[in-house]
């Protein structure tokens, strides 16, 4: 049995860590066993099976590290399905969904940057396990395994297939077929070197414009999240599009490494986070699918959400950060959508699970069934709900854990009265510390729970008082 020196800790959704150093074969073996047995005890009541689906994402050695996996899970005596290629993190919780598997265990490190992999835990219901499996997890890691008398059975599956199947009947594919097949609607997809890779193409045809869609393990130098910051060359082909072409509609897709994220992009070229697609999605289901159910949205959500929730008589939940969190109540109660700032939205018409691709499709049903360019669209609603707005993040690196505790222990016994200029009227807790200030913007500021990185979110009216805010906050923490 291995010492581990260095804990093994679940975030929000899964285990990460630097490859070769916290990620290594002997590790993630002793985590995968352990997971196993944990979802055995916690499905097989349900399911009946000891079939577990083991799935990886493009990053470096990804398939090597899903080998070990496979190995150390089948040596404890579970069959294991072994995916036969990369595919995005949802079409394997899909599959561990359809196929009556345990759950799936899926090698990848979603948007972190290249030098990182991760195991992400889905439960055989087709989402990420609640936060008492992956506590059990953690808590069971010093346990021995013993091997099986009987070691389980290996065989390959093709995870594709059954998964666009089943985003096909979601939508108006053919709607959607037929408008880019006669250039009214110009799809462009940024894979960012990810799991979404040639995803597009396979449902809607190869006319679908996609860029960086190669493996490449360094990610350009960057990072697989979906973010400006990242995206020049996106920007670039559409802007040379925007001036070759005045015609027809233009959307530009931008998934994250593992596909359960999104972003887009719209004909003029500006940056849609899911601040502005949730919304959007809110609406076009509503209206024109006819979907009822609550919004379930995450506290660090756009006032947007709630408002467009409330033109259409829709309940609104909010949730901490992550969307573990949101898919807790998906298994509770009926959802229409639910959605994170950080670009993960899932629907309780499909698994409870943020899914990339599916977003993708209903935001190009929206734009051909509405016939308006996505920030079009956006204007409009701002209209309707007489609410307009700006929104930004920044991710502070502090100096030490150490440091973090001195501005968690401030916050607690000094509480904040004021923010760069303005009152404070309001404080909530349910994640970190949102404030809302007199002109009804907000601020909130929130710890990793597992690395010195304070997270600092603004809505405002204008994205200059945004980024003012922001400057006063990164101040405020730096002096303190």
């Amino acid at each position: 049995m291995p010492v581990v020196t260095n804990p093994i800790k679940f975030g929000t959704d899964g285990w990460r860590g630097v490859i070769g150093e916290e990620f290594t074969f002997e590790r993630l073996a002793l985590v995968a066993t352990v997971a196993a047995q944990v979802l055995d005890k916690t499905y097989f009541p349900t399911v009946g099976s000891r079939t577990i689906i083991v799935g990886y994402d493009r990053r470096f050695m990804a398939e090597e590290f899903a080998q070990v996996v496979a190995d150390a899970v089948t040596a404890v005596g579970f069959d294991v399905l072994f995916s036969e290629s990369f595919a995005p993190t949802p079409a394997f919780s899909w599959a561990a969904k359809e196929l009556n598997a345990l759950g799936a265990l899926v090698i990848t490190a979603s948007h972190n940057p290249g030098a990182y992999l991760g195991l992400k835990v889905k439960g055989a219901f087709g989402g990420s396990v609640p936060p008492e499996v992956t506590k059990e997890i953690e808590a069971m890691l010093g346990v021995e395994v013993p091997p099986a008398a009987i070691p389980g059975k290996q065989e390959e599956f093709d995870p594709w297939p059954s998964y666009c199947q089943a985003l096909e009947g979601k939508v108006d594919i053919e709607k959607i077929r037929q408008a880019i097949a006669t250039d009214q609607l110009t799809v462009f997809v940024d894979a960012m070197h990810g799991a979404s890779a040639g995803g597009l193409a396979r449902l809607l045809g190869e006319k679908v414009k996609e860029i960086n869609s190669d493996r490449d393990p360094l990610f350009g130098g960057g990072a697989p999240e979906p973010l400006p910051k990242y995206l020049s060359k996106l920007f670039a082909v559409m802007n040379i599009h925007r001036e070759t072409y005045n015609s027809g509609l233009t959307v530009g897709l931008v998934f994250d490494g593992d596909c359960d994220r999104i972003a887009a992009v719209d004909k003029d070229v500006n940056f849609l986070s899911s601040q502005i697609l949730i919304p959007i999605l809110i609406d076009h289901l509503t209206r024109r699918r006819n979907f009822t159910g609550e919004i379930v949205k995450t506290v660090s959500g756009s006032d947007l959400i709630p408002r467009v929730a409330n033109l259409l008589n829709l309940p609104v939940f909010e949730t901490a950060v992550g969307y573990k969190y949101i898919a807790d109540r998906m298994l509770v109660t009926e959802v229409l959508l639910g959605g994170e700032e950080s670009g993960g939205i899932g629907y309780g018409s499909h698994i409870p699970e943020r899914d990339a691709l599916l977003s993708a499709l209903y935001v190009l049903e929206a734009v051909v069934e509405s016939g308006l360019d996505l920030g079009e669209y956006y204007r409009q609603l701002q209209q309707q709900t007489n609410f307009s707005s700006a929104y930004d993040r920044i991710d502070l690196p502090l100096a030490s854990m150490e440091v973090r505790g001195k501005l968690l222990q401030q916050l607690e016994s000094q509480p904040l009265t004021e923010i760069a200029g303005l009152a404070v009227i309001d404080c909530k807790t349910i994640d970190g510390y949102k404030f809302r200030l007199a002109d009804q913007s907000w601020l909130m500021i929130r710890f990793s729970g597992t690395e010195p990185v304070l997270r600092l979110y603004c809505e405002a009216p204008t994205l200059e008082q945004v980024h003012e805010t922001l400057a006063w906050a990164k101040n405020w923490a730096e002096s303190n």
